[in-house]
């Protein structure tokens, strides 16, 4: 049972859009959001929105850019999700730090809890359960006793410059994994 009072989109219909038209009803969704956030505060200005977040993250109310920031990979791998609970997300962020004069809340305090619940009609969750396997560069292969690692070329850089990593199911030591030696 749905209790948003944001119009619908069919998980059917985002699944037929091409990327562009995704980017595209993506900005529309973002519209929606504030024309009900409007409705509690007339004067929200409308957030600038970029596709350009990587890595784990889905969405981020980016204040001191003035907008609103999504992962482009993880909007076209969770289409349904992105539209039903994570654009409303960094809305309801962005309506509280308006509402607030731009004061620092805490970012999933008790205000934005209430802007979930109460204009979006949905269950304030703090994080998403999306699989990151595509939106998160971990080029750097690691092994230990019991299975393999995956590191960030940062992560990586520091092993090289001589940090020690060891897994926390076995203990072992991580070895790097040079894929070119094989």
């Amino acid at each position: 049972m749905r209790s948003s009072p944001l119009p619908e989109w069919p998980a059917r219909h985002l699944a037929a859009l091409t990327f562009d038209a995704l980017l595209d009803a993506a900005l529309a969704r973002v519209d929606e959001t504030l024309m009900l956030a409007r409705e509690v505060h007339p004067g929200l200005p409308a957030p600038r929105v970029w596709f350009d977040l990587k890595g784990a993250g889905a969405g981020q109310a980016h204040l001191g850019r003035g907008g609103l920031r999504f992962n482009p990979v993880l909007l076209a791998d969770n289409r349904a999700a992105f539209f039903d609970e994570v654009i409303p997300h960094e809305m309801a962020h962005w309506l509280v730090f308006h509402l607030d004069g731009g004061t620092r809340l805490k970012p999933h305090g008790r205000e934005w809890q209430t802007v979930m619940r109460e204009l979006f009609g949905l269950v304030p969750r703090v994080t998403h359960r999306f699989d990151i396997a595509q939106s998160q560069r971990r080029p750097y292969r690691y092994r230990c006793d019991c299975r393999e690692h995956l590191f960030t070329a940062q992560r990586h850089a520091q092993g090289a410059r001589g940090r020690r990593y060891r897994c926390r199911q076995c203990g072992q030591a991580l070895r790097f994994i040079d894929d070119k030696a094989c």
